[in-house]
């Protein structure tokens, strides 16, 4: 009887875990699949042919100006270092880029090199005025700070001795003034030094030569009264460059 209950025990034991291991396999198979829906293509698949390309798609892409990019690099340079924006277009000529390709450039760079050495002449000029405002301007100050202190003048500076003391305020407001002018005109050499790089870069590109033509054909200028109307026989000028 004992032996019978062992066997039964045993057997619902057996069919328990049998159970048991064919429901872990059945989750395991499950979550296989489902992981494998979850792992995505490096690359699409190209299962359709690829589209011819289309009006709409080549009106997509930029037009480039050369002019602009030419104007940028010389505005970009003359910032950096006044000049070098010149010396870009220089560069240009040489090798020939826009409507003037395969013409003779040698004026245009003699033009151009003398704008680099305007450009250096004035800076140079700005400066030696600057040198002797600042000065002059220091002269007259520590001449007006010793008559303030010493009301005497004795020992005072022997070039100056003619000056009275308003004169050497107004000696020191003039150079300070000066000073200040010099100042103003470096950043507008500066500005013109940009401006010029630019124009010339982008007028380059542009179709400047020399045909100039004109047509004259004869017209009539015509005018509405209130009884009929009226024409004026006339000639039309017509200019072409």
């Amino acid at each position: 009887m004992r032996r019978t209950k062992l066997l039964i025990l045993v057997a619902a034991f057996t069919f328990f875990i049998v159970n048991l291991a064919s429901a872990q396999v059945k989750d395991s198979v499950l979550k296989k699949v489902t992981d494998t829906s979850k792992i995505k293509l490096d690359k699409p698949l190209d299962t359709a042919a690829k589209k011819p390309l289309t009006r709409k798609d080549s009106l997509k892409a930029k037009y480039v100006n050369p002019g602009k990019v030419a104007g940028r690099k010389a505005v970009f340079r003359s910032m950096l270092i006044p000049g070098w924006g010149q010396l870009y277009n220089i560069q240009l000529l040489s090798d020939g880029y826009g409507t003037r390709a395969g013409k003779s450039q040698v004026f245009q760079k003699l033009y151009t090199g003398g704008k680099i050495a305007a450009i250096y002449g004035g800076a140079t000029a700005l400066t030696l005025s600057l040198m002797d405002s600042r000065k002059n301007y220091k002269r007259f100050l520590a001449e007006a700070q010793y008559r303030e202190a010493n009301p005497s003048g004795k020992d005072g500076d022997p070039g100056l001795k003619q000056y009275t003391n308003q004169g050497i305020l107004d000696g020191k407001s003039l150079y300070k003034r000066n000073s200040q002018i010099v100042y103003f005109s470096y950043g507008l050499l500066y500005a013109a030094n940009i401006i010029d790089a630019y124009v010339a870069a982008r007028l380059h590109f542009f179709n400047i030569d020399d045909n100039l033509s004109f047509k004259v054909t004869p017209s009539v200028i015509g005018s509405d009264t209130m009884y009929g109307f009226n024409a004026t026989p006339a000639l039309k000028f017509s200019l072409t460059f």
